[in-house]
């Protein structure tokens, strides 16, 4: 497809992540961008003060007319839009092209030299980070990221037309769109069930993705991943590694050491080795770019973090409250880890909400195990999403098979005083849902009981 014979692009679903970045990175290209959306949200809030028309109701009839010439619009869609929506099913009705939105992305990406960050969890922030290194290093470079960026206050970053730094999102298989020339992979687990059937199809995709790496590409793993190219982490074996680590102030002190150099007593604020990890794999990169050290010192010790990443709302002396995006056991484990690593001696609260009845029902063994590490649990319903409920697959079901001291059903509206009554220092809400909805109204309810 010839992208430059098109005039209007309109997006169904546009206040998605992966949505907002490419309207707006097509509104940068002077092209005429529309969308629907069923919600409202600080996307699409955005991306109508670009002046991008967004409709909120499911009518083709409130479709502006600019959409309405077949020949050079394009329609895009993504993978949690329903086949039975009435604005995707007239244009395909009315055989306009319609493609998914990683089909796009490939298209614009490919023509340029792409960084593609893929894995099961840390690939947000592993993007968040080289794109904010990249940015301070002065290279010019359009990113797509996943999560909203603290020190941008956007996930996208307009520079230039040469290098493209994208997130590479392994559900639907939609990173195999991608043709990269710099890539890594943060971590291969079993996730995203329904698209790959089992873990051994989760890998073969992985394997897909890796081998579309172009020939002369540069590719780095993590350390615990069984590949044969170069690997990160925090082992004397790893080819680039993270040594001395010490913590001043609530921020880590290290080194990194690669197979070219040392560099040392860099600082990096984000909780977790987890982080520490994805740091490192995004210092690796722009080092095989070129950038220069001391830009990339300074650049990781401003680096704010991704919303709903280990978010601080609350942190005083009497109480810290945190929000993160997790929807995974193993993301789950990662942010109880930080905890325990900042706040030993504090017993600790999780309110939680389950992400997709699939997920729930192929992992509910580890989300007990690792929702059972919490003093206290505090289970909101599952959150749909896509999905139709399925039997027997409920936040009760859940409940059951944790073995926390305090765990207990609680219905959304609900959720601020009951984290206030269980009066624990340390609070934690959890998910992927719209439970970062209520991220204001806990902070309000906890300030105001202070």
């Amino acid at each position: 497809m010839n992208l430059d014979k098109i005039d209007n692009i309109f997006f169904i679903g546009i206040g998605g992540m992966g949505m907002s970045s490419l309207a707006e990175y097509f509104i940068n290209e002077n092209k005429y961008v529309g969308g629907y959306d069923r919600d409202i949200s600080e996307n699409t809030d955005r991306l109508q003060k670009l002046g991008i028309e967004i409709l909120f109701h499911d009518s083709f009839d409130r479709v502006n007319s600019k959409f309405l010439n077949k020949e050079n619009t394009l329609i895009v869609y993504t993978p949690a839009i329903p086949a039975s929506n009435n604005i995707l099913s007239e244009f395909r009705g009315n055989k306009f092209t319609c493609i998914k939105r990683a089909e796009l992305l490939g298209l614009v990406v490919n023509k340029g030299k792409c960084i593609a960050i893929a894995g099961t969890h840390g690939k947000t922030t592993t993007t968040c980070i080289l794109a904010h290194l990249l940015n301070s290093s002065n290279i010019p470079t359009t990113s797509f990221i996943g999560g909203i960026s603290e020190n941008y206050n956007s996930n996208f970053l307009y520079n230039g037309n040469q290098l493209f730094l994208v997130e590479a999102d392994e559900y639907d298989k939609s990173f195999l769109n991608l043709s990269p020339d710099y890539a890594c992979v943060t971590s291969i687990d079993p996730d995203h069930l329904d698209i790959y059937n089992d873990f051994r199809g989760v890998q073969s995709g992985f394997n897909s993705f890796i081998d579309n790496i172009k020939s002369d590409g540069f590719l780095i793993v993590q350390e615990n991943l069984d590949y044969n190219y170069p690997k990160y982490g925090l082992s004397h074996n790893s080819d680039y590694s993270i040594e001395n680590i010490r913590i001043h102030d609530g921020s880590y002190l290290f080194d990194i050491v690669t197979p070219e150099k040392n560099y040392e007593n860099l600082k990096f604020s984000i909780p977790g080795k987890h982080n520490l990890m994805n740091a490192l794999a995004a210092f690796v990169i722009s080092i095989k770019l070129g950038c220069e050290f001391n830009l990339l010192k300074s650049a990781l010790e401003s680096f704010k973090g991704v919303k709903r990443r280990f978010t601080y709302h609350i942190r005083t002396k009497n109480r810290i409250y945190i929000d993160d995006y997790a929807h995974h056991p193993k993301e789950i484990n990662s942010v109880y880890g930080a905890l325990k690593e900042i706040y030993p001696e504090q017993d600790i609260l999780v309110a939680f909400q389950p992400h997709l009845f699939t997920r729930t029902r192929d992992f509910v063994e580890e989300f007990a195990d690792s929702l059972s590490q919490f003093d206290a649990v505090l289970l909101l319903d599952i959150y749909p999403a896509r999905e139709t409920p399925i039997d027997g697959v409920s936040s009760s079901w859940l409940l059951d098979k944790i073995n926390s001291p305090i765990k207990k059903l609680v219905d959304k509206s609900d959720l601020s005083l009951e984290i206030l009554n269980q009066n624990m220092k340390i609070n934690v809400t959890l998910g992927a849902g719209d439970i970062g909805d209520e991220c204001m109204n806990i902070k309000k309810t906890l300030e105001y009981a202070n």
